[in-house]
């Protein structure tokens, strides 16, 4: 027999600390139960086991804390956000069948030590998984202990244990008597560190043997005399660090066996905790909970069409009187109240005589796809009413991903569909057959969440923009990139050749193994911390060797230009369609912030301030006989900080026209307007963009180069000179940490569950996303409505410009140059009236033959 005994407290804190603070709607928080539970399966798979049990402590003080009140008297109390964890995740693990040992008096520890012995003494063999090493002392001939780590466990038997740490079992409470534990606040011996306590009980194997003649032992007099005064502190030390193996527990082994499964429980906690993700993994259905919940809770019939007719499906179409459909991979699914019709011999026929070619109300899943799919076509895809992946982003923009399994999984957990297939098929249309209830559901919870409007007039049009945007691409200068590539190349190599002069022999300078040995070894340059795998060269660590050598301004001017290389040469002829144009991919369900990023490449990232960004920009032109239009908001994230925090002095300077910049720097710094330098406006520009981002006094001393007191000055007069603003910040983060979101003019909401964290790093870190997100995630808001006006406008205009790109607060249009003039004017009245805030929106417009040039 094969026993799995589990610390559960120190696999608990361990998870809770190695996976980020989740929480279902309610607030409850569930990622140490998250992380424990997946730490369970893995460990049962890894050893599979005859019965697994869990150990736990109880809040009630140990035979060790009545031997010695300084024992553990230096441990804070669970944090909040983890004690709130503990019962439901004993709930879960008693409706799985898993005995829980506690027993008052004594710890977890010994309650594994106890198991253990039962164990060896019925010839039963024993894993103990732990993250604690104490626990090693109970190895032995049938008793193994599983460390538990982060990347890899490690399974410890007596020769792992002397390969790695030199003693054997018994030898680790001696280690411990000698050199005490901080965590237990064991006292050992004072003055006695790990090296001493190993090599004293590598030669002499135990306190007993050292003090029954201290005087003879090798040892300095300094080691001897601290051993003589600290002997009582010793034996109790090792007293304290002795695991108890005859704890007086009620259950034997065959108490410890598993017990059945009870299904109804356990799929109650885990809907109830939304953990839905376990119900495959314990082999569940989500059917068996009984809580109530606004999801339908039936088990609901459907009827399986496989491949119907065209005009079978266009019948019970108009009979529905409207279109619930989804494309997965070359299938068609259409979805009816009590049937499913899956298309594959006619998928793409069905979707274009049967959707396109309908004015029926339309929900589907990524519509993107199919409005370029119409457009390529030259029809229309018409009145979309929603859309499955972009409701799921609105609801929980954090996500890792939005697959339709897995949101019929989260949104309706006690739900099942009965469709007559097997195998993977039958996983495939049983999520199918769900999608019309998955579209009622998240409608609903849209609505009560305040975001459906936000869907309807925003996310949904923003998808056919979107499409035509992909559609069009944006041409592309291919005689321009290559030259640019070979001159990166010439400066590359003559880079790479300079680096191999100040080290003196050639190397690889992409390998940070290398790079480390030359800097840090041969260089002798001074190295941050060293790992198994080298010294670290990232970019963190080679800015601050800054001035040290000249081999570190050449070495990253190498890294930025291959890097260049890389993204803009290679990665862009790359993605050069025939057309000579790259049709990037827009990601609309991708940010937290609701910003759209873009892949294929990513025009997001081109560098702005700098010689070679400028020089990359040159390669984006318009085609013949056209040009591009360029507009830009100006300062947008101040004016919506002004309007959101309603602060009188921000507006006026907004309302009058004047430098924001300029006016901060004379209130902030005491001088008149016309005696602002242009240092004084740089660090006044600092300042107000770094409010935006939550910015404190030592970041914004690294930014403008000051003391952090004087940094810290600056933010103070900062706010009262911007009362409104110091106003907006307070009460962002009370409603943050009241409702445990924030959101923008537009209802977008971020959920920030960190912001009541007890570690004051998080909480540091939600803060600040809590005072920019509001800020930042309007002005995406602003610049997608934008978007949306633009592309309606030039429809209505009947104008040949087409909007081709959009980067952060940037749009592009590509335009006749005949049209140019007018299509410039619209461009810049739309971008002004996307929003009606308390300061006026401010547009620049140019245009140009190429990106560089139409940007002014």
């Amino acid at each position: 027999m094969k026993l799995l005994a589990i610390d559960g407290n120190s696999i608990l804190n361990r998870a809770f600390y190695g996976v980020r603070l989740l929480s279902n709607k309610k607030g409850v928080y569930t990622n140490a139960i998250f992380g424990f539970l997946n730490i369970l399966l893995k460990l049962k798979k890894d050893y599979q086991p005859d019965t697994t049990a869990i150990t736990f402590d109880l809040k009630a003080p140990t035979f060790r804390h009545l031997r010695y009140d300084g024992y553990k008297a230096n441990r804070k109390g669970m944090p909040e956000e983890l004690a709130m964890q503990l019962e439901p995740l004993k709930e879960i693990l008693r409706a799985l069948g898993y005995p829980l040992v506690e027993l008052e008096g004594y710890e977890a520890d010994d309650l594994l030590g106890t198991i253990a012995a039962l164990c060896q003494k019925n010839g039963a063999e024993c894993i103990i998984a732990t993250g604690d090493r104490d626990s090693l002392q109970l190895v032995g001939d049938r008793v193994a202990v599983c460390m538990v780590k982060t990347k890899e466990n490690i399974l410890y038997d007596p020769q792992r244990l002397k390969e790695d740490y030199g003693v054997t079992p018994a030898e680790i409470i001696e280690l411990k008597a000698l050199m005490g534990d901080a965590s237990d606040n064991i006292p050992g011996v004072k003055g006695i560190g790990e090296k001493t306590a190993t090599a004293l009980i590598q030669k002499y194997h135990s306190i007993d043997t050292i003090y029954q003649s201290l005087e003879e032992i090798e040892a300095t007099p300094r080691v001897k005399k601290l051993l003589g005064e600290g002997k009582e502190s010793a034996f109790l030390s090792r007293e304290l660090a002795t695991i108890c193996v005859e704890a007086p527990m009620k259950e034997d082994l065959a108490d410890l066996q598993m017990k059945s499964v009870q299904e109804t429980e356990l799929a109650n906690c885990l809907t109830q905790l939304e953990l839905f993700s376990f119900f495959p993994k314990f082999g569940i259905q989500p059917a068996m909970a009984q809580e109530n919940t606004d999801a339908p809770d039936r088990t609901k019939q459907v009827k399986l069409l496989l491949d119907p007719t065209l005009e079978v499906l266009k019948e019970k179409l108009e009979q529905q009187g409207r279109i619930d459909f989804y494309r997965e991979g070359e299938t068609v699914y259409f979805c009816f109240a009590d049937a499913l019709a899956v298309c594959r011999e006619q998928a793409e026929n069905a979707v274009s005589e049967l959707v396109f070619s309908s004015v029926l109300p339309k929900r589907t899943f990524q519509a993107k796809q199919f409005f370029k799919e119409a457009r390529a076509m030259g029809t229309a895809f018409e009145n979309l009413t929603f859309d499955v992946e972009l409701a799921g982003y609105l609801l929980s923009a954090a996500s890792r991903g939005y697959a339709l399994a897995g949101l019929v999984q989260k949104y309706l957990p006690l739900q099942s569909c009965q469709v007559e297939a097997a195998g993977e098929e039958a996983e495939a249309f049983q999520t199918a057959a769900a999608f019309s209830d998955l579209c009622d559901v998240l409608e609903r919870t849209l609505k009560e969440e305040n975001m459906l409007d936000l869907l309807h007039e925003i996310e949904l049009p923003l998808c056919e923009v979107l499409a035509d945007m992909e559609y069009e691409g944006f041409a592309i200068d291919l005689e321009q990139v290559r030259e640019y590539g070979d001159e990166l190349q010439q400066r590359i190599d003559g880079l790479r050749d300079q680096l191999f002069i100040y080290a003196g022999h050639t190397f690889n300078p992409n390998s940070t193994k290398e790079l480390g040995v030359i800097l840090f070894d041969e260089l002798g340059l001074p190295a941050k911390k060293k790992t198994k795998t080298g010294y670290s060269t990232n970019a963190d660590v080679l800015e601050s060797l800054r001035g040290k050598h000249p081999i570190i301004e050449c070495l990253l001017e190498y890294r930025k230009l291959t890097k260049l290389h890389s993204t803009y040469i290679v990665g862009l002829l790359k993605v050069v369609g025939e057309d000579q144009r790259v049709h990037s991919t827009f990601n609309q369900a991708e940010t937290r912030t609701g910003r759209i990023s873009s892949t294929e490449p990513n025009v997001q990232n081109i560098p702005v301030r700098t010689e070679e960004g400028s020089k990359i920009r040159e390669f984006f032109v318009a085609r013949e006989g056209y040009t591009l239009v360029d507009a830009d908001y100006s300062q947008i994230e101040l004016r919506i900080l002004a309007h959101i925090a309603d602060d009188e002095n921000m507006i006026r300077a907004f309302q009058d026209k004047v430098d924001i910049h300029q006016v901060t720097a004379s209130q902030v710094f005491h001088v008149p307007l016309d005696e602002v330098t242009p240092q004084l406006r740089s660090r006044a520009k600092a300042i107000n963009f770094g409010i935006v981002y939550g910015i404190g006094a030592f970041s914004l001393s690294q930014d403008i180069h000051v003391s952090v007191a004087e940094a810290k000055t600056y933010i103070d007069q900062y706010l009262k000179t911007y009362h409104g603003v110091r106003n907006y910040m307070d009460e962002i983060v009370r409603q943050a940490e009241e409702t445990g979101y924030v959101s923008t003019l537009y209802h977008r909401r971020r959920d920030l569950a960190d912001i009541r964290s007890t570690n004051k790093v998080v909480k540091a870190n939600a803060k600040r996303i809590a005072l920019n997100t509001p800020i930042q995630g309007t002005a995406a808001d602003i610049i997608k409505i934008a978007m949306i006006r633009v592309f309606r406008r030039l429809k209505t205009e009947g104008l040949e410009a087409k909007l081709i790109l959009q980067v952060h607060d940037e749009l592009i249009l590509e335009s006749p140059v005949m049209q140019a003039p007018f299509v410039a004017q619209l461009l810049k009245e739309e971008m002004q009236s996307a929003a009606k805030l308390a300061v006026e929106l401010s547009v620049d417009v140019h245009t140009g033959k190429n990106w560089l040039a139409a940007k002014g």
